[in-house]
């Protein structure tokens, strides 16, 4: 059985003072902090801006031995792919691999959008893209319901590449919840339940979710299902308005642990 390590989406907010940081807590100094709590973190500066190589030991160095970082594909990778994509996987697999290099990679996430469909053209694009970033560890999250198929899951685990698994609003065309875990890579992300801004919100007020106490532990079960069929077992809280990722991040990692 794997671990199950609990963390949160993003950790450079300043909505956290207070919430979680220290009033007068330089933002410099915001990483260090967080990983006195937390064992890893997802990067997403890196879907806005490609990633440095540079940037990310520097990032590393500031972190316990054994901290890992996620780091979201650049969107040029996922939500806007242009002719040089290639180019573009090229550069970002050598800033993710400087992490892996240090063994400080959890997994680049590939976040697909909606609009990504399962169609011909997109599965030969995910397939071409998954080669491109290989041998880095690679975790796809799909966005709609047309990838949930047994077909696909085939094809991650051919390729190594782990299925994030989601918690998101009830909403029609979203991925169903899924236990699913591909090339010994468990992932879970959750999202919160917002229906009324998931498709009109913004980047926060989308996520703007604090989840109650019986609907984590309506998912403690799966997890631990999940991390058997891991390695490890990656779960993080998108949920960052105000800090209620790191809230929840906590009651889930109480429930989880054992009395």
């Amino acid at each position: 059985m794997g671990d199950i390590l609990i963390a949160t989406s993003g950790y450079s907010y300043d909505d956290w003072r207070g919430a979680f940081y220290p009033e007068g807590l330089a933002k410099d100094e915001f990483l260090r902090y967080y990983a006195l709590f937390f064992p890893f973190t997802e990067l997403n500066f890196s879907y806005y801006a490609m990633p440095e190589a540079r940037r990310l030991r520097a990032m590393a160095e500031r972190t316990p031995a054994g901290f890992m970082f996620s780091v979201k594909a650049h969107k040029s990778l996922t939500h806007e792919p242009g002719p040089g994509w290639r180019d573009d996987a090229a550069a970002f697999a050598r800033a993710a691999g400087a992490l892996a290099e240090l063994g400080r990679l959890a997994a680049v996430l590939v976040q697909l959008p909606y609009s990504f469909h399962y169609r011909p053209e997109t599965r030969r694009y995910l397939a071409a893209l998954l080669g491109a970033l290989a041998p880095l560890p690679v975790a796809v999250e799909f966005r709609n319901d047309e990838w949930q198929g047994p077909r696909v899951l085939e094809e991650l685990q051919k390729r190594g590449a782990g299925v994030v698994g989601v918690d998101r609003p009830e909403l029609p065309g979203l991925p169903p919840v899924s236990e699913a875990v591909t090339a010994g890579l468990g992932y879970v992300r959750f999202h919160g339940r917002n229906e009324g801004a998931w498709w009109t919100g913004d980047n926060v007020s989308r996520y703007d979710y604090l989840y109650s106490s019986d609907e984590l532990a309506s998912w403690a079960p799966r997890l631990k299902r999940m991390a058997k069929e891991a390695r490890v077992l990656y779960v993080a809280f998108n949920n960052h308005a105000k800090g209620k990722a790191v809230r929840n991040a906590g009651e889930l990692k109480a429930l989880l642990s054992p009395p």
